[in-house]
Formats: C-alpha cells, structure tokens, sequence
C-alpha cells in the first residue's frame, strides 16, 4: 500500500501517478455524484498538472454587459485581498465571473504565483493569455477575453465554502487538474479516494499491456474488471 508522510508527497504522488479521469472514477463509485468542476473550465496550457488545496472565492452577481456601471467602495472588492490570501501550494479558484468580463489577468496571476499558490481556478475568463502561459503555473478558465473587470464585477468573499456548478468546493479540500478538467476531492474522504484511484490505476496499466500484448478488450475487461 502506497503512502505518504507530508502534503509535499501526497501531491508528488497524485502528480506522478494519477490524473483526474481515475480519480473522478473513484468518486463516482463511492457516491460523490459531480467531482468534476464544469467542462467549460479548461487549462489554459494543458502540458501544466495542477494539485493543491482549494482557497475558494466567492464573486458577486455581476453587472449585464452595456448597462451602467457599478459604484463600489473599493472597485474591485475584495478581489485584491483574495489574492494575497494565498498560501504556498493552494489553487485560488472562484465561484463564477461574468464572461464577457475578464476575471483576473497576468499582473495577478504574477503575484498569486510569487506567493507560492498551485494554481487558479476561474469559473469565467482571464485575459492576458499569452503573458499568464509565459508565467508557468496551472491557469484553468472559460477562456480568455480583452474586456477588464472594474465595475462589472466583483468579490465579496473568501477562505469560504463555495459552489462551482454542483460542485461544493470548502478550504482544504483537495484540488487536481490536468487537460481533462479539474477534480475536487473532499479533505475528509482524500486519502480512501486516493489509494482506491491508485489502485484502480494500477489494474488499468494491466489492461492496457494486455491489450497491447494482443488481448482483445473484452478479454482484458473479464480478467481484470476495469476499463
């Protein structure tokens, strides 16, 4: 049985050994009937392996696009605050953001990575693109779009529970995102989820040397009772 000692391992572990589809699996399996965060959000460079511990955003009820603009206090809210939230190795994901506004650009995504953060999850678009894939970290979005933020948009919370699509996602919790999407997994649950992804994982490496060997699928499934 696989183990680990420190979150440092645990996420090495998940980095090397497992993605989403797996993990998603497992979830499933026991229960958990929407691991995955909409399949509109999508890594902005799907070469970078996101794993960490969630800090949820919460984001207001945006202002429609070519009606008056808002007049707040702080412009953005709490957006700045939020970002200088983060700790080494967690992702920075958000409940949701206009989409034709974008939600964060490369100036905070520079500093969300100067503080140690694991990635970003935006439930809407960024902007800067090319600048934020130069930076090197996990970005996950809609997409990307030119339009800013300031007075369409902002945020009113975070280290707080949140929903993402059907998707509760609370501070600890477990993040992982790879090209097909990104995966919450529950702090409380993580380590039988985990060591169930990693053996189904290993039954499914079996399969598919087997079926390179020259098995046919229907062999490899009846010996090995994955696919």
């Amino acid at each position: 049985m696989t183990t680990w000692h420190s979150d440092d391992e645990f996420f090495e572990l998940i980095r090397t050994e497992l993605s989403t589809c797996p993990v998603s699996d497992v979830m499933e399996q026991l229960g958990f009937l929407t691991p995955m965060l909409p399949h509109q959000i999508q890594p902005l460079r799907p070469d970078k392996i996101m794993v960490g511990r969630a800090m949820p955003v919460q984001d207001d009820v945006p202002v429609p696009h070519g009606t008056p603009k808002r007049f707040d206090a702080k412009p953005f809210g709490l957006l700045f605050e939020s970002v200088e939230a983060l700790r080494p190795h967690e992702v920075y994901i958000s409940t949701g953001a206009p989409t034709y506004a974008a939600r964060l650009g490369d100036m905070l995504i520079t500093r969300a990575k100067a503080l140690g953060a694991a990635g970003l999850v935006i439930n809407g678009n960024i902007r800067d693109a090319e600048g934020i894939k130069a930076l090197n970290i996990p970005v996950y979005a809609h997409g990307s779009y030119a339009y800013g933020l300031q007075g369409r948009h902002n945020v009113v919370d975070y280290r707080c529970s949140i929903t993402v699509g059907k998707v509760r996602v609370r501070p600890g919790d477990l993040i992982i995102g790879d090209s097909d999407g990104v995966c919450v997994v529950p702090h409380e649950a993580e380590e039988e989820i985990i060591t169930r992804a990693l053996a189904k994982n290993n039954l499914e490496k079996q399969v598919r040397e087997a079926i390179e060997g020259g098995a046919s699928v229907v062999e490899a499934f009846n010996k090995f009772s994955v696919m």
